[in-house]
């Protein structure tokens, strides 16, 4: 009787147990669209630098741990490596998505969107896409930096409201595609991390391409200060057959000679880069895409959170119109134009995500890539 007692009761708590899950679950609107089946996964460390200090290690002498001025004779540090979490699912299709953050954010801008539902990592598992989210030298997972930097805590989230386009600080803009639930926002402001080493685009390319190195063929998919770095990692790196780039800023690759005017943007002069122009044909032999979201004016602003992005989207066009030129396959997507509206700089985790996912394997259907 008395374990027949505790069987019930245990019985009991079980359920208990799982119904408070599923409750937390529909709390955080977590998705219900069926079970993952991953082959496999794993994380791997992928390029860096390795320094090694003058003088001869002793590990009698110098092997107990200092944590003020600790020994350093001898001794190497391994750093400056780009950190990659993958999944594999059951009956993956032929090319991997590589995803790489943007300015002040970590792998988490792919992971479960701010107001908890599924984000990119997940929506292209479940479309059969091998997925690789990286974090990119001195950020986050990949936090070993060989340089020293000064971090100072600075308060700016209100800058970031306005820049990433969420509104004019209090208020989001009417028809926004960013939740107005107030966790979201404090989800969102805890995604974002410093760079623990001063910022550097070419250490951020060869980790990157070292990725490519490791797994193959595969499509970039980039964000925002990663899309630079990211036509330059193709330019390194034939086994990135395809760029996906969400809102990337003005530091677009022209042939030299056919520079754009400089870009004025509040006292700041902005001069795209330029390659040879044989280098630059390499851009036009893959197949790229490019996405911007809404509230980016057509003329001059006085709101700089805005009057970045439509310089920005400016010279997106000229870029595309000269790559094409050359013969290449990129085609500019400007959300409202095609009738989708209230994106940010996000539009990946926007609450319309899905449907932004469903413009990204339309394309990569059509381009042959899936």
């Amino acid at each position: 009787m008395k374990n027949e007692l505790l069987y019930h009761k245990t019985k009991w708590l079980a359920g208990f147990v799982i119904a408070a899950t599923i409750t937390s679950c529909n709390t955080a609107k977590q998705s219900t669209s069926g079970p993952l089946v991953i082959d496999r996964q794993g994380s791997f460390a992928a390029g860096g630098a390795l320094t090694t200090q003058p003088g001869i290690f002793d590990p009698i002498k110098h092997g107990a741990y200092q944590p003020v001025d600790p020994p350093t004779e001898g001794q190497t540090l391994h750093g400056d490596h780009a950190y990659v979490f993958y999944q594999v699912p059951a009956n993956r299709r032929k090319l991997p998505l590589v995803f790489w953050h943007g300015h002040g954010q970590f792998t988490k801008t792919w992971e479960t969107t701010p107001d908890g539902r599924e984000g990119f990592q997940t929506l292209f598992l479940r479309r059969r896409f091998p997925v690789y989210l990286l974090d990119q030298p001195r950020r986050g997972h990949g936090g070993r930096s060989t340089e020293p930097i000064n971090l100072i805590p600075t308060p700016d989230d209100q800058l970031w409201f306005g820049i990433f386009r969420f509104g004019v600080w209090p208020q989001f803009y009417p028809g926004v595609q960013f939740s107005n639930n107030p966790g979201a926002l404090n989800q969102f402001f805890r995604q974002g991390a410093p760079n623990i080493g001063p910022y550097n685009a070419d250490v951020n390319i060869r980790a990157v391409s070292a990725i490519f190195d490791s797994i193959g063929a595969g499509i970039l998919v980039t964000h925002s200060q990663s899309g630079g770095p990211g036509w330059r990692t193709a330019l390194r790196n034939p086994n990135v057959k395809a760029i996906v780039a969400y809102e990337p800023g003005g530091d677009y690759l022209f042939p030299e000679g056919e520079t754009p005017a400089a870009i004025v943007l509040r006292g700041r002069t902005i001069v795209p880069p330029t390659v040879p122009v044989q280098e630059f044909k390499k851009l036009t032999k893959i197949p790229i895409v490019i996405y911007y979201g809404d509230n980016i004016p057509d003329s001059p602003s006085e709101n700089p959170g805005q009057e970045q992005w439509r310089v920005f989207l400016q010279v997106a066009r000229q870029w595309r119109d000269v790559v094409n030129k050359y013969g290449g396959d990129v085609t500019l997507v400007h959300l409202p134009e095609i009738g989708i509206h209230g994106n940010t700089h996000f539009p990946f985790a926007d609450l319309n995500n899905v449907q932004i996912a469903d413009l990204l394997s339309t394309w990569l259907r059509e381009k042959k890539l899936d």
